[in-house]
């Protein structure tokens, strides 16, 4: 009886030993990941798949946002005329191009409407990664607060008043592979106040 329960209790934690190096396996690719990825500005002449396309806009909505008012919207562009008048000759050549938008009627009022950027900001990111998580390359190009160009993107793709583009992500699969940037830098960083170069 004894030998068997010492038998079950090492199987036991076997199991749970190799579930923790899942674990840790896991968050490491996560940080893999995040480090990793750079922007791509060339694309192969293939399309993205509509389940790959399905994950970015999945991953994008389970960004944080203020109050829970996921204030966005995205737009997918896989046609060629509006893909080039998006990107013109430097990114015309993108298979995909996601507008990502904040929906004013779901922002927060008053002072804190603003909060909306933060939320589109960080449901941008999240796609990014996600995008580099699959094998796709992506870059994120700015529109908001450019209103001349937020109003020539709305025209393109017929979004009402309502709707404002924060930035348009143009991704596909990577016809080229630059360094990510080394942009870590203890002197950006303090501990407890400002300035403070030690914990």
């Amino acid at each position: 009886m004894k030998r068997t329960i010492l038998t079950l209790t090492v199987l036991l934690l076997a199991i749970l030993s190799t579930q923790a190096q899942d674990c840790c396996r896991d968050k490491n690719a996560a940080i893999e990941n995040i480090m990793t990825r750079t922007s791509i500005r060339k694309y192969q002449n293939k399309a993205v798949e509509a389940s790959k396309i399905d994950t970015l806009i999945r991953a994008a909505m389970a960004a944080p946002t203020a109050v829970n008012k996921q204030p966005w919207h995205f737009v997918v562009v896989t046609n060629r005329s509006e893909l080039q008048q998006l990107g013109g000759n430097r990114f015309g050549l993108a298979p995909l191009a996601i507008v990502i938008c904040g929906d004013m009627e779901k922002a927060l009022q008053g002072p804190i409407r603003d909060f909306w950027i933060q939320d589109v900001s960080a449901a941008t990111e999240n796609l990014l990664l996600a995008a580099h998580a699959i094998g796709l390359g992506a870059v994120w190009t700015g529109a908001y607060p450019n209103m001349e160009r937020c109003g020539a993107i709305a025209n393109i793709i017929g979004t009402p008043e309502y709707i404002i583009p924060l930035c348009v992500v143009y991704a596909g699969y990577p016809d080229e592979q630059p360094a990510p940037k080394q942009k870590y830098d203890p002197a950006k960083v303090s501990y407890n106040t400002y300035g403070s170069q030690s914990e």
